[in-house]
């Protein structure tokens, strides 16, 4: 969350993203004053990969993940997207444990519990519950909720695993659709009211909104998704 919320301090009137490398080097220098470069030492062992992440298994109970924040245009939308992850699927959280340059390259390191899935996921189930709590499906494994305007990606069935009859959702790509996206950048509120919540959080900046939103949605019995507070 302090890393967003430096981002943004120093962030330019520019478009975000035309600018990348210069938000990396701002980042950088972030995680160099506060020492929190990882040691690649810590990781555990290396069991697989994707387009976007390294996935090493930490002890018994946890998974630590590299990501390049490949997916998104900003480091700054990809610190909301673990916000909006571990307000929705608290189970299986991401905690940011810090940085570390693989192959020359910035990755963000987090913490993950490891969901061992006693059984396929059916997409049909996960296309309910999205349903159920306001988001339609776009296309594939890609939901929209234009109510809260957060779009949700990427839901299949290596992403949402099932153990016990119960949904994990371990990998999500969460966005602000571009109306939401350009109110923050312009200096704006997002275009819902916050809603009235005293949960005992603090949620600075644009995090604090997007938090409160998220939390409109209610997920039924069952499936595994409150509200994780301070995960980050």
């Amino acid at each position: 969350q302090a890393a967003a919320t430096y981002l943004r301090a120093n962030e330019g009137t520019s478009e975000v993203g035309r600018h990348r490398p210069t938000e990396t080097q701002t980042l950088e220098d972030y995680i160099s004053k506060n020492n929190l470069w990882f040691s690649r030492e810590n990781l555990g062992t290396f069991i697989g990969e994707g387009v976007e992440q390294r996935v090493y298994r930490f002890d018994s109970s946890h998974v630590i993940k590299l990501n390049t924040s490949v997916y998104y245009r900003s480091w700054k939308a990809y610190f909301n997207s673990l916000l909006l992850h571990n307000l929705f699927f608290a189970d299986t959280a991401y905690q940011l444990v810090g940085f570390i340059r693989y192959h020359g390259e910035l990755h963000a390191v987090v913490k993950q519990s490891f969901i061992e899935a006693t059984t396929k996921t059916d997409l049909l189930l996960v296309k309910k519950l999205m349903a159920d709590n306001g988001f339609l499906n776009k296309r594939n494994n890609d939901y929209y909720n234009p109510e809260l305007g957060i779009i949700l990606e990427d839901l299949h069935d290596a992403n949402v695993l099932t153990k016990d009859g119960v949904l994990y959702f371990i990998d999500t790509v969460f966005y602000l659709s571009n109306v939401e996206n350009r109110r923050l950048e312009e200096g704006g509120k997002l275009s819902k009211p916050l809603l009235n919540i005293n949960d005992g959080y603090d949620y600075e900046g644009e995090a604090k909104e997007i938090a409160l939103r998220a939390q409109i949605i209610t997920l039924p019995e069952g499936v595994k998704g409150t509200n994780c507070g301070n995960c980050l």
